[in-house]
């Protein structure tokens, strides 16, 4: 029971805080931005019908043309004088339809180049509030799209990992996170969601390492960093001012991994801690 609680505990603790007032705020805006986006694509796609429309009347009025010009030569019944103007209509109504044409595809263009602003404002205010957090994180998306990614999934996993080594988080966990929902089943999963994990704890973000940490404990028993997972879920809870479930976390891992490297460690802080509680206990 004890083991599951610390499981379920990550989880709980997860939930984004964010102020009410500017959360309002980032509402209220995302929804003028997705009404004025949504108008703007009700005209484009009512545009684009009106072009689809016209071209195939563009097609009819050059077939009329080609008919009337071989009527130049083969007609006996009419006039050339008859045989032009109606080669002349025609000349006319297609110039009129090719007008029309040019207009829809100029009104797409204003349309289309309004939508990219639409999205590319939406975006900068949404960062805007979210903080400098959202922009680093914005950053590091377009930085790790330059990325070429490899297809071999171990080589993938790699890549994230140097970055993370070369102190490049932000650009990691973006990659851990594309390699989660590429091969969210993969057995190399636990080592993603570990590394993951990592790029939160090296930003002190305690409540988004959790979850990565408890994804180990809970699906990954078995797997490689799983003991590392237990040994910085126990940081984190000492992070957050949860000192019981901090040395829960450290005693499930000697428990469960008593062998590892990271069990030692385990036991030299349970050897802390309890000889910091005598001490307390004597005073």
């Amino acid at each position: 029971m004890r083991r599951l609680a610390l499981i379920a505990l990550p989880l709980a603790i997860s939930g984004c805080f964010y102020p009410a007032d500017r959360g309002r705020a980032l509402e209220a805006r995302i929804e003028k931005l997705d009404a004025t986006q949504a108008q703007l694509q009700a005209e484009l796609k009512q545009t684009r019908a009106q072009l689809d429309a016209t071209l195939p009347r563009i097609d009819e009025k050059v077939a009329e043309v080609t008919k009337a010009l071989q009527s130049l030569d083969t007609a006996s019944r009419r006039t050339g004088a008859d045989i032009s103007v109606q080669l002349q209509k025609t000349v006319e109504d297609l110039a009129q339809l090719r007008g029309q044409v040019e207009t829809y595809l100029h009104k797409i263009g204003e349309l289309e180049t309004a939508l990219a602003k639409t999205n590319e404002d939406t975006e900068k205010r949404l960062l805007e509030l979210k903080g400098e957090a959202a922009l680093k994180e914005a950053e590091a998306r377009k930085k790790a799209e330059e990325l070429k990614r490899p297809t071999d999934k171990k080589e993938f996993l790699a890549m994230a990992q140097e970055k993370a080594k070369a102190g490049d988080t932000a650009v990691a966990r973006q990659l851990y996170t594309e390699f989660l929902k590429k091969w969210p089943k993969d057995a190399l999963a636990a080592e993603a969601h570990y590394g993951l994990g990592e790029t939160y704890f090296a930003e002190d973000k305690c409540r988004e390492a959790l979850p990565e940490y408890g994804k180990l404990l809970q699906d990954y028993p078995k797997a490689e960093p799983t003991p590392e997972a237990y040994l910085r879920s126990s940081d984190c809870f000492k992070k957050l001012k949860m000192p019981e479930e901090s040395r829960l976390a450290l005693e499930e891992l000697v428990k469960s991994y008593p062998k590892s490297e990271a069990a030692k460690t385990a036991k030299n802080r349970l050897a802390e801690l309890d000889k910091a509680k005598k001490k307390g206990t004597k005073k």
